[in-house]
């Protein structure tokens, strides 16, 4: 199969649907010349307004949150602890601020260095603040998503409580929107 873009009605779907949908396509960046990719094999569902975990809880708009408010499949990067970066597509659609943090991916063209975390995918792809608010469905996209036609039997997609979200009591910190690849 020929790799196609993901359009903007992929992004337009429900959050959940969108961060397990997501297993299995490849994240590129266009980059100084260079092409680099790497399948997603783990996402993180945050289903705004309602989410205690999520950025835009309570529906806090901040300079930080202003593009999860916006139209689904654009980019809502930021840093944590002043030094990672971590990607998130934006879903739903207008002043629905919901997004999919993208936890790891499994290298494929031009990745060096490790993909198991936020972070470390960001730094490996590299992924910074530059891209904040890039719209993944542009024709001249520098950062975008192929369906490559990997098939994913429904065995194979895990699901668990998110990471690092203790903050959020303990009902969203267990509630299972994690979604990854088994092995």
């Amino acid at each position: 199969m020929k790799p196609r873009r993901l359009r903007r009605s992929f992004f337009l779907q429900p959050t959940l649907k969108v961060s397990q949908a997501l297993l299995g396509k490849y994240l590129v960046h266009e980059y100084r010349g260079q092409k680099l990719a790497g399948m997603i094999v783990e996402t993180e569902a945050y289903i705004g307004r309602r989410d205690r975990a999520a950025h835009s809880y309570g529906g806090r708009r901040t300079a930080r949150t202003e593009v999860e408010y916006g139209m689904g499949g654009h980019v809502y990067i930021y840093m944590v602890y002043g030094m990672h970066y971590q990607l998130n597509f934006v879903t739903a659609g207008k002043d629905k601020p919901e997004c999919v943090l993208i936890r790891a991916l499994l290298p494929a063209e031009g990745v060096e260095g490790k993909t198991d975390g936020p972070g470390k995918l960001c730094k490996a792809l590299h992924l910074d603040r530059s891209l904040y608010g890039a719209d993944l469905c542009a024709p001249d996209a520098c950062l975008y998503l192929e369906d490559r036609g990997v098939k994913l039997p429904a065995r194979k997609i895990k699901k668990g409580p998110r990471i690092g979200i203790d903050y959020a009591g303990p009902y969203w910190s267990r509630v299972h929107w994690r979604f990854w690849l088994d092995n």
